[in-house]
């Protein structure tokens, strides 16, 4: 047994998956969990489209958080369906499961979920935005509701933009988890690469700043990361997008759409890579992306 430093308590660790519909709030809590950007937040739905791991350690145990794309129940193309492929293979594989509803609300989304939850694994259930909630006295009852459609760990209502919120969670897993040693050093955030992450820092960027038809059909490949001596990194992505006719939206008049989007993802770089970044961003046209299983293969889907 591996004992924590400073005391007789045994040192715990393990993967614990964040699953819930699109737009619930997986990636807002991953990022809270772990006290640093990991993994990108936007108010569009399917944002998330790769497993992500975020590293939380702590004295006494470390948590690995596995941000997975929102199950897909309505579109069933080729990007969709590895999406939900993603989902079932982080399932079998984690030691804990969280699970996020909005709080007050069930909907059909999350209906369809439910029984994608595996029951061979303790699953918690976190009611995220309770800071929306107006008639607070209508929670219990809800809470209670949803304590009968399973068996959970345990059942945590909290608001995700909260830290003490994100720390009262972690305390309330820690037993969860079990015993083992840590699986990452103490300060590692994240198993993704900076070259990972630069791409869904540019990709969040779109979701938040454009339109709502366009970030759906575009992917981010970065074709160019060097880090000189001084730790410099210059950076060059490429923004695939699905159809000619959203080429010129997200350029923008003289390109100043663009512009803002690699400024604002270039700011995020540097705080989240602790240095200077030059970032370079060229949008191209790749049509049918989204459906063609081989190409998203190529462009790091699992």
């Amino acid at each position: 047994m591996n004992e924590a430093s400073g005391g007789g308590t045994a040192f715990r660790a393990g993967f614990i998956a964040v699953v819930g519909r699109p737009n619930v709030g997986k990636s807002t809590l991953i990022n809270a969990l772990v006290g640093a950007k990991v993994s990108i937040v936007s108010a569009k739905p399917q944002t998330t489209r790769h497993r992500v791991l975020g590293v939380r350690t702590e004295a006494d145990a470390q948590y690995v958080f596995v941000d997975t794309p929102g199950f897909q129940t309505r579109h069933r193309n080729a990007l969709n369906q590895t999406m939900n492929r993603t989902v079932a293979n982080v399932l079998a594989e984690v030691d804990l499961v969280l699970w996020l509803v909005e709080a007050g609300r069930f909907t059909e989304a999350d209906e369809r979920v439910l029984p994608l939850l595996p029951k061979d694994k303790p699953v918690v259930l976190v009611a995220n935005k309770v800071d929306l909630v107006r008639d607070k006295p209508s929670l219990l009852p809800w809470l209670a509701e949803m304590g009968q459609r399973r068996e959970f760990a345990e059942i945590v209502p909290l608001s995700a933009q909260e830290d003490r919120d994100a720390v009262r969670l972690l305390a309330i897993l820690r037993p969860w988890l079990p015993e083992a040693p840590p699986m990452f050093e103490a300060d590692a955030i994240t198993d993704r690469s900076e070259r990972f992450l630069a791409a869904e820092i540019v990709r969040e960027k779109i979701f938040r700043l454009s339109g709502d038809e366009v970030p759906y059909g575009v992917n981010v490949a970065v074709e160019k990361f060097e880090q000189t001596p001084e730790g410099v990194r210059r950076i060059g992505v490429v923004i695939w997008v699905d159809r000619a006719a959203h080429k010129p939206m997200l350029l923008g008049k003289g390109g100043e759409h663009m512009k803002r989007i690699a400024s604002e993802a270039r700011q995020d770089m540097e705080r989240l890579f602790d240095g200077k970044v030059f970032l370079q961003c060229w949008v191209k046209v790749k049509q049918g992306w989204a459906d063609n299983a081989a190409l998203l293969q190529s462009l790091g889907y699992e």
